[in-house]
């Protein structure tokens, strides 16, 4: 609320920097203006009384109306409306409503917010050359940001809240040299922020807030009048924004940063306000944070934070809230956080502080937790380092023998290992391979499909990485590179010496095998290349020094920077999550994935245990299917999937039968979530959500849009939605054998995109005035037959 209010409260200030203390009578023609601005808004409530007598320049002081005038101009014009009950004209266009705006050419301050204008801004507004203050929040405005704003070199303030524009920041945001507010909450712009941020030196609040960016925050250190960042929920990260110390308002909430909070931060004296929660920082928490001069909100939560807390540190008094869930603290709570506890909320479950408290957490869990983030992940490596020492403390008269024994054997084995690997000896496989996978099926699979071949164009040509460029990507796996660790091994992120990003999953080997125990695994690996799945680029082995067996296998695998499909869906406000078009495309691109792991390489893929935590979306919103059955992981990958709990004797021989249903089964369940925007974490929800589908399938419209996800159900056609539902109840059929197959899918969900895309055609001609067309799609619709 604060930081609404003090928002609030600066860009009034620059409303009132403005305003000229006498008006005088409007010139004709703006007042024409005025009335022709009115009918394309519909004569909203705010505007009442306006008629063609009125005194435009000395009206009655309203909250949704100002208008000010100076030498017979109107130099401000602020109009406040519901943006819900406001409903333009089916004929509403804005490039018209731009076109009679500017014909005010001394407005310094706009104000037009909660009108419900929409559409694209064009690039005519920067005719109103003397604007300061431009606020057009809470309305419908998509596209990019046009860039005739970037001409309004005397813009102070820019605030754009509350809409849907998208695309990436315009890089020439410098020339606005004397801005001071720019806000951008609450839309879905994307790609990474432009480094001109950094120069904006009079920049005072910089919110960008619930959109889609990515990449690191550029450096705003020289922007030293900068008080408030606001970049919750967006994909940014991993490293903390660098900011003034004179920053009172940091929230990084619900991003990527993982590297610890820099020592700097100490030095920001007047911070007020820090919000750091769920992020995936590491490393142990700054307890000075707590007794930082101006400090009086503070939330850590949902990370990875160690360390010790003592009851003796030190707070400053004027903290009103505390939030330190959800990490790994051990010790005890803050006797100074106790105190005062009227005045105060403090909040410290989820961690294994020694208090009597049920919600903590033993102090083992946090110890474990703390060495599953890689804090000590260095130990193995220290150890073999001392066999080297050791080896090389033997006498001098015989370093050189043994060194060039070992010389010799390390060559003599790598012949042999290139004899052997073209060979390609089948039976020394045999004891790692999964039991999804013989050793047959794995020799085997030496082809793709041609016509999936073209799936894989753009990727990077797969190859052998060395473990000197893993460990410079990582900063030698350093903490702050982790991502998370699983039932397959840990993932950490890397950024290679040509700036691309990386994920790599490090698997440790139980047993020791040589390489050529692993050859038939890597070049099965090497050939699931698709655009629908995160692909493999390449791998690095590690062995012991003792006898070169394998001791770890790093798999380098594309980075997918825009989170799960989930997250999209279900753990976004209604504002950012994925438009029902989006959900098609999205549908149809892992169906995708799927095909191409079916048949698109011979012998076919599955089952691959599908959920949608496992669909990630890249900087197009592109799905990709993360988590598939690859032979390498499949003794360490868990089957936890909603079905897989019965394990009688009947399903296990269903599973030989109809491994590739299975995964269409999982498909089901994916489409559930996408058409329903629900979490489901019980086999009991499935059954149940999809009986409520199934009623409905020959239901009236309005029953069918009762189903959906509230977010997209005014935003999708009755057929696309039907054909949806359709497919999903036929995947979730109880017998494999009547589900349909992924090309039977893969139709329908185009025929659902094609049946959407012309009912978009259709609202938009007919929002906009123009003839509505009929639309037939060039295909109809699969039907497949209930079994």
């Amino acid at each position: 609320m604060g930081k609404e209010v003090g928002h609030a409260a600066l860009v009034l200030f620059f409303a009132l920097s403005v305003l000229v203390g006498h008006s005088e009578k409007l010139q004709s023609s703006q007042a024409q203006t005025l009335l022709r601005i009115q009918q394309f808004l519909n004569f909203p409530e705010s505007l009442n009384g306006w008629k063609n007598d009125t005194d435009f320049c000395n009206p009655e002081p309203r909250s949704t109306l100002t208008v000010v005038c100076y030498e017979e101009s109107i130099t401000q014009l602020h109009i406040i409306g519901e943006k819900e009950t406001n409903k333009l004209s089916k004929n509403f266009s804005i490039d018209s409503f731009v076109t009679t705006l500017v014909k005010l050419p001394n407005l310094k301050v706009l104000r037009l917010v909660s009108l419900g204008l929409w559409g694209a801004l064009p690039d005519k507004l920067s005719r109103l050359s003397s604007l300061e203050i431009l606020d057009i929040s809470s309305n419908f405005f998509y596209g990019t940001i046009p860039r005739g704003i970037l001409s309004l070199t005397g813009l102070q303030a820019l605030i754009l809240d509350g809409n849907m524009f998208n695309g990436r920041f315009p890089d020439e945001l410098g020339s606005l040299s004397v801005l001071t507010v720019l806000s951008m909450r609450n839309n879905s712009c994307s790609g990474s922020l432009p480094d001109s941020l950094g120069s904006l030196e009079n920049l005072r609040i910089l919110a960008l807030s619930n959109n889609n960016f990515s990449g690191e925050v550029p450096d705003l250190r020289k922007l030293e009048n900068l008080q408030v960042l606001d970049l919750e929920n967006n994909s940014l990260g991993p490293q903390f924004p660098p900011v003034n110390k004179k920053i009172v308002s940091l929230v990084l909430r619900k991003n990527k940063f993982t590297y610890g909070i820099p020592d700097e931060v100490k030095s920001f004296y007047q911070l007020d306000h820090l919000d750091v929660s769920s992020n995936k920082f590491v490393g142990p928490f700054p307890s000075y944070l707590l007794s930082m001069p101006s400090i009086t909100y503070l939330d850590i939560s949902a990370n990875r934070f160690t360390g010790m807390l003592f009851e003796d540190v030190s707070c400053n008094t004027e903290l009103k809230f505390v939030n330190l869930s959800a990490n790994l603290l051990t010790g005890g709570v803050p006797s100074c956080l106790l105190s005062n506890s009227r005045n105060r909320i403090f909040q410290y479950a989820a961690n294994c502080l020694a208090t009597k408290d049920v919600t903590q957490q033993p102090n083992s869990y946090c110890q474990n937790q703390a060495l599953a983030v890689g804090i000590l992940p260095h130990h193995r490596r220290q150890k073999e380092a001392s066999k080297i020492i050791l080896a090389l403390s033997i006498s001098g008269s015989t370093i050189g023998a043994v060194l060039l024994l070992a010389l010799a054997f390390v060559l003599a084995r790598k012949f042999l290992a290139k004899n052997e690997a073209q060979k390609l000896p089948v039976g020394i496989i045999e004891e790692n391979a999964s039991t999804g996978y013989t050793s047959k099926i794995l020799s085997d699979a030496r082809y793709i499909t041609q016509a999936m071949k073209l799936g894989a164009i753009g990727l990077p040509a797969y190859r052998t990485f060395s473990l000197e460029e893993l460990e410079e990507a990582t900063n030698n796996f350093d903490t702050s590179s982790f991502i998370g660790e699983g039932s397959c091994g840990q993932m950490y992120r890397g950024q290679m010496t040509d700036g691309t990003y990386v994920a790599i999953r490090c698997l440790k080997m139980k047993r020791r095998h040589s390489t050529q125990d692993f050859l038939h695994h890597i070049e099965l690996i090497s050939k699931l290349r698709h655009q629908h799945l995160v692909s493999a680029l390449g791998h690095c082995f590690e062995c012991y020094l003792d006898d070169s067996s394998v001791s770890r296998i790093f798999l380098v695998f594309e980075y997918v920077p825009n989170g799960t499909l989930r997250s999209w869906i279900s753990d976004r406000r209604a504002g950012s999550k994925l438009n029902w078009t989006q959900r098609i495309a999205a549908a149809i691109g892992v169906a995708k994935g799927i095909q191409f792991l079916h048949t698109g390489i011979v012998p076919g893929i599955f089952p691959n245990y599908l959920k949608i935590t496992d669909i990630l979306l890249d900087q197009n919103l592109v799905a990709k299917v993360s988590s598939y059955n690859l032979p390498l992981l499949a003794e360490h990958m868990g089957k936890d999937d909603v079905h897989s709990s019965n394990t009688s004797t009947q399903l296990k021989n269903l599973r030989v039968m109809h491994q590739e249903k299975f995964d269409i089964y999982d498909f089901g369940i994916i489409l559930l979530k996408i058409i329903s925007g629900r979490p489901i974490i019980s086999e009991r929800e499935v059954v149940v959500l999809k009986d409520q589908l199934q009623a409905v399938i020959t239901a009236d419209d309005a029953s069918r849009k009762r189903v959906v996800d509230p977010a997209v159900s005014d935003a999708c056609s009755d057929e696309s939605l039907k054909t949806m539902i359709e497919i999903c109840c036929k995947c979730l059929l109880q017998n494999p054998a009547d589900r349909p197959s992924v090309e039977d899918i893969l139709w329908n969900l185009q025929f659902a995109a094609q049946v959407q895309d012309g009912w978009r055609g259709e609202s938009f001609h007919s929002s906009d005035g123009s003839p509505v067309s009929s639309f037939k799609p060039p295909h109809q619709r699969l039907t497949i037959p209930w079994h």
